[in-house]
């Protein structure tokens, strides 16, 4: 694999791509994560990694631009979770969740040929593998957090699962 792609923040607080040998815009630096163009971002005075940072300048860019997709319910929440017991839970489930969701796009869109034609049995499907993926998690964390075994899946809260094709017999159960 090869190196990533190093952009260099001047005191000036301008970006400056050296594969490129030019300055760059955060909406340039949107198309390299939008384009998966792996890439640091390094401050030129201090050498330090401020990759981060830069990506949060762009979430709040787009989130300030056009239709934001964090409510202000969600960013409180996420500032709450800081400094508490379970900062590290969260930003592993946010993060586990939306890789996810990234890899089940297609699917959810109609874009794989084993996808369902109903778009509501998409959904339905994403939406309990979603919940599959939470229950593995919350398993996870409690068996970090107890150093014990993952408890047993209650088998109550069980989502429902989309309705079958009515098979061609009468008789058949549903």
């Amino acid at each position: 694999m090869s190196e990533p792609r190093v952009i260099k923040k001047y005191p000036n607080r301008r970006l400056y791509d050296t594969v490129e040998s030019r300055y760059i815009t955060l909406a340039d630096v949107r198309r390299l994560v939008t384009d998966k163009v792996e890439f640091i971002v390094i401050d030129k005075k201090t050498q330090e990694d401020i990759t981060r940072s830069i990506l949060l300048q762009v979430i709040a860019e787009q989130e300030h631009s056009g239709q934001p997709i964090m409510s202000q319910d969600f960013l409180s929440q996420c500032i709450r979770s800081y400094g508490g017991a379970m900062q590290n839970f969260v930003g592993n489930y946010l993060e586990q969740s939306l890789k996810l969701f990234s890899n089940q796009q297609p699917n959810a869109q109609g874009g794989a040929p084993s996808a369902p034609p109903d778009p509501f049995v998409a959904m339905a499907t994403v939406a309990r593998q979603n919940y599959e993926r939470w229950l593995a998690m919350q398993g996870e964390f409690l068996r970090a957090m107890s150093g014990a075994a993952t408890p047993p899946r209650p088998t109550e809260t069980r989502m429902p699962q989309p309705e079958e094709e009515p098979n061609e017999s009468e008789d058949a159960p549903k």
